[in-house]
């Protein structure tokens, strides 16, 4: 199927013609499997990811756009200024609409379709509405206490939208922390098949966080605004060197923004960034969430407190660069967990195996694998690979058996598995201190990695490498024109596959393996760890 990019993006009004766009794309969807290596899925869908935004939009937006993009077949923005997040007082009537320059800047990241429906598309003709009303808990504080009505406008206009689209992933920025919370927990209350991504807040070089509300600040009022970070990254240096007591942070931020006088603050709080719910004392993540106002202009920011941890190694690179020997000696060599994500495979395949459960029976296997809980534990030998665990059962050999390896792409190909287990390596990132290699995770699995490496050389020299294997191994001899060939056509696959496909991330560092030994790769990436600790 070929798919629109670029000048190729279609704007919709209705609802009904969006629905149609998405239908189309749906019933002209195709999977392809090609081999799966060390456990890795490689598969190509038409997976559909939706960016809701109120338009003028910004390079906030669109790195959420450029996520969304990398991660998924089909991508729509919505456009919509919903009024019933919006209070009798606000700046509904003024809020900034530009869908000429929006459209643009769709054009520009290689949007799939816009929505921009009308009020009365969304919401009829002045009938009664039924809203969405998310838990008290969640919204009784921070912007919810001083926007009484925003987040049941918020949480009624994002059910429709994920209703409407019925995308697989919706993403949002980090900056509405409050907002994040208040989706996951609808997605997660409705039982909704969407994975909801937060992402980072993107600042701008002064470090005030974009929004769309900023261009309404003045010269003076622009620079004063920068307060609010600066005060935030206060608070998280005194939370580094120890400070863990809520109260004595938060007057810490109170201190910093006293020196602006013309800033109305509204609250200061510290919470916990899923529940909402306020902390004394932070002891293993908590949100310090800021709101104030520039004149009429209403400006938040947050930022996440979490104790120093060791940094995440993320490799990527095509097939043949090295990424496994690599990623197990830099572990090594700096005392981190080696997360095999082969390994993981290999686990819920011997468990579907002991089970019982038959392969094809993709449900059932999803229900066992959504329930199963896998451990990967570093032994005192760094060098001996880590011990695996599942439900409690330690199976490092049992995982390494001809009957598992025989089955392990099977079980690894079904989307379902790799939705579990790539949330059960994401856990892991949550600790840091772990190193672990794939085509997908620095752009999909781990996006935030402090460290990301892509792995590459040229296909002259992965031919050799491979050819060189093989003769190690007794398989006799195959060209390297050959070899070439099929470098290529692997690369051409992984490059191209709609879901994660094989990409540098923007923030990545490459390295070129041709001439240099094994070591040299491991020694450069360490002194890379060593210089970000």
């Amino acid at each position: 199927m070929k798919q629109s990019r670029g000048d190729g993006v279609r704007l919709f009004r209705t609802i009904a013609g969006l629905r149609c766009f998405l239908e189309l794309q749906r019933s002209q969807q195709r999977v392809l499997q090609p081999p799966i290596v060390a456990g890795e899925l490689i598969l190509l869908q038409e997976e559909v990811g939706l960016v809701p935004t109120m338009g003028a939009l910004h390079q906030g937006h669109l790195s959420l756009i450029r996520r969304a993009r990398r991660e998924n077949a089909i991508v729509v923005v919505s456009l919509f200024v919903n009024p019933l997040q919006f209070g009798p007082h606000e700046d509904f009537d003024r809020y900034p609409r530009a869908l000429e320059q929006d459209r643009a800047l769709c054009v520009e990241a290689g949007v799939d379709a816009m929505f921009a429906p009308t009020v009365e598309e969304m919401y009829g003709q002045g009938e009664p509405l039924t809203q969405v009303m998310p838990p008290p808990e969640l919204i009784s504080r921070l912007c919810g206490a001083y926007r009484p009505g925003h987040f049941p406008g918020v949480a009624t206009i994002v059910t429709k939208l994920l209703t409407i689209v019925q995308p697989d992933r919706a993403y949002f920025g980090q900056k509405d922390a409050q907002q994040v919370a208040v989706i996951r927990r609808l997605v997660s209350d409705l039982n909704l098949p969407v994975e909801v991504v937060a992402c980072p807040i993107l600042r701008e070089v002064d470090g005030l966080a974009m929004s769309s509300r900023n261009q309404y600040l003045t010269p003076e009022q622009r620079l004063q605004a920068t307060i609010l970070y600066r005060s935030l990254q206060r608070a998280e240096q005194i939370f580094q060197r120890g400070e863990r007591d809520s109260s004595v942070l938060i007057e810490i931020v109170r201190l910093e923004l006293a020196t602006v006088p013309e800033l109305q603050l509204e609250y200061i709080e510290m919470v916990d960034p899923i529940t909402m719910i306020p902390m004394d004392r932070v002891i293993k993540t908590g949100l310090m969430a800021v709101a104030a106002r520039l004149g009429s202009t209403r400006l938040i920011d947050n930022i996440l407190l979490r104790p120093n941890r060791k940094p995440m190694i993320a490799i990527d690179g095509p097939a043949g660069a090295g990424k496994s020997t690599v990623t197990r000696l830099v572990a090594q060599s700096l005392g981190l967990l080696y997360l095999d994500t082969g390994a993981m495979y290999r686990a819920v395949t011997w468990l579907v195996l002991e089970s019982g459960i038959s392969l094809q029976d993709e449900p059932a296997v999803a229900e066992l694998v959504s329930r199963c809980r896998i451990e990967l534990v570093s032994q005192a030998d760094l060098q001996a690979p880590p011990q695996v665990w599942i439900n409690g059962q330690e199976v490092t050999e049992a995982i390494r058996t001809p009957e598992v390896t025989a089955q392990v792409s099977t079980i690894a190909a079904q989307p379902a598995v790799r939705q579990e287990l790539v949330k059960q390596q994401q856990r892991y990132g949550e600790q840091g201190g772990i190193a672990i290699e794939g085509r997908d995770i620095g752009t999909y699995v781990f996006p935030d990695a402090e460290i990301k490496i892509f792995l590459t050389a040229s296909v002259l020299e992965r031919a050799r490498r491979r050819q060189q294997d093989l003769k190690n191994q007794g398989k006799g001899e195959i060209s390297l024109e050959e070899l070439e060939h099929a470098i290529l056509e692997r690369d051409r696959k992984d490059s191209t596959r709609a879901l994660a496909p094989l990409r540098q991330a923007e923030d990545a560092i490459e390295i070129l393996t041709d001439g240099l030994t094994v070591a040299e790769v491991v020694d450069r990436i360490v002194r890379l760890y060593q210089e970000k600790c």
